[in-house]
């Protein structure tokens, strides 16, 4: 009997410590196929030995040592990969890492990817800038690779207002300034169209999908982020910013979507969750 493909990403905030809080049982009861991580920080080596036995590690560290980081683990190895986004001179070492996945007579291609943070009127928002308008630019050609493409990770986008708890007090921040948002308009806009951007401007659509918005409806998360300042977690003052973002065909492969927050706020092992999704493509046959 088949099942379904199981694809998980989480933003760790340092894999070593998500470890010792306890990911490792997490990941053992969770039933992923292919695991994206972000903020790695650590070595691969490292990483190969806290995940374990049964795993296929390609793993991309960012430049600066022990900064961001973003790993994709699989049950079977992937058939190839790349680490390189933008022109040669973006350095996008550490936040972007794509591998094709044979399961049965298709590819399936997978992003994990960790978008800067940002910071208004600082080096670091150019930066995300630049991110963005490279990512803008690899989306296309991901769907002309393979019909059954995936980008998913720490996207450090809240969308639209559904998207942040408290989005009245973060419209001058990054992380959910007009700009930024329009990226996410144009990710998701009809494929072609000219779509009218919440910055306003107009962008024409690539027509990728935001599986979680369109898994749960219009309304308010589920969060995947939450600030440790505060009650935030305890009171689910959070930020939706860890997205599976799909190709058309793959995304009408969906079948079951879901945040795993944690029961507690002393049981969380990263301040981000793991987002979770089934697609109806036979996990049983990764590999051939």
């Amino acid at each position: 009997m088949s099942s379904p493909l199981r694809i998980a990403t989480v933003n760790v905030n340092g894999v070593r410590a998500a470890y010792r809080k306890g990911m490792g049982d997490w990941l053992d009861s969770a039933g992923v196929d292919i695991l994206a991580l972000q903020e790695v920080r650590a070595s691969t080596d490292d990483l190969v030995g806290l995940l374990g036995d049964g795993w296929d590690v390609l793993h991309d560290a960012a430049t600066a040592k022990g900064r961001a980081g973003v790993a994709l683990a699989s049950r079977n190895k992937a058939s190839i990969h790349r680490v390189e986004l933008g022109d040669v001179e973006f350095d996008s070492a550490g936040r972007w890492l794509e591998a094709d996945f044979a399961v049965g007579d298709d590819v399936v291609t997978v992003v994990s990817t960790y978008v800067h943070s940002g910071e208004v009127d600082t080096p670091k928002q150019v930066e995300k800038y630049k991110f963005l308008d490279a990512m803008s630019a690899r989306l296309p050609e991901l769907e002309k690779h393979s019909r059954y493409s995936l980008v998913v990770g720490d996207l450090n986008v809240g969308h639209t207002t559904l998207d942040i708890k408290n989005w009245k007090g973060n419209v001058k921040r990054a992380g959910f300034l007009p700009v930024e948002r329009a990226y996410f308009d144009r990710f998701v806009g009809p494929a072609g169209e000219t779509v009218e951007c919440q910055d306003g401007t107009k962008g024409t659509g690539l027509g990728w999908v935001d599986v979680g918005r369109r898994f749960v409806g219009e309304v308010p998360g589920p969060y995947t982020w939450w600030s440790n300042m505060g009650k935030a977690f305890d009171n689910d003052s959070g930020w939706r910013i860890d997205y599976h973002l799909a190709s058309p065909e793959l995304a009408a492969k969906v079948v079951d979507y879901r945040v795993d927050r944690y029961p507690s706020y002393d049981t969380r092992w990263s301040d981000h969750a793991p987002v979770v999704v089934d697609y109806a493509l036979d996990a049983g046959r990764i590999g051939g």
